[in-house]
């Protein structure tokens, strides 16, 4: 996995931090001098066929032609490309587009803390639908919780 990011952010992640959820040692982090250069990193890093997944920290909208170079190198190189975007900035070169918010559960504080609802609020097949999920430590996957299941 390739994280990306402008070099001009003063926070850095911590690999460590995602060791329950993957590898640290298969997390590639590289910071980029300016969008353009983000954006160019991002697809050849998606044609090169080398990472699964390119994860693009962006403050900038995606233009229709540079989201169109993203798609089909990802394509080409059989990986998927995800941008995270500040919220209310959108891009209408994005596939789908997806709301993430965690739930929290009064009546049971104590419980687990990664329960989220996902939201595709955008998606050029034209399926919407919200997901309430978890992660599942032991299995390493996130999984839907069923509307009828106590949280």
């Amino acid at each position: 996995m390739l994280w990306l990011r402008e070099a001009w952010w003063g926070d850095q992640i911590n690999p460590v931090g995602f060791a329950p959820y993957l590898d640290p040692q298969k997390l590639l982090l590289a910071l980029a001098p300016s969008h353009l250069d983000l954006l160019a990193s991002a697809e050849e890093a998606l044609r090169s066929g080398s990472v699964a997944l390119v994860v693009m920290e962006i403050t900038k909208p995606v233009g229709l032609t540079e989201g169109r170079r993203l798609q089909l190198a990802a394509q080409e190189g059989n990986a998927t490309g995800l941008c995270l975007l500040p919220e209310g900035m959108g891009s209408n070169a994005a596939q789908t587009r997806w709301h993430c918010a965690p739930v929290f559960d009064a009546a049971r504080p104590a419980t687990d803390s990664t329960l989220q609802r996902w939201e595709i609020i955008k998606n050029k097949s034209g399926t919407f639908k919200i997901w309430t999920v978890k992660w599942d430590a032991q299995t390493r996957r996130i999984s839907v919780v069923s509307e009828a299941a106590q949280r």
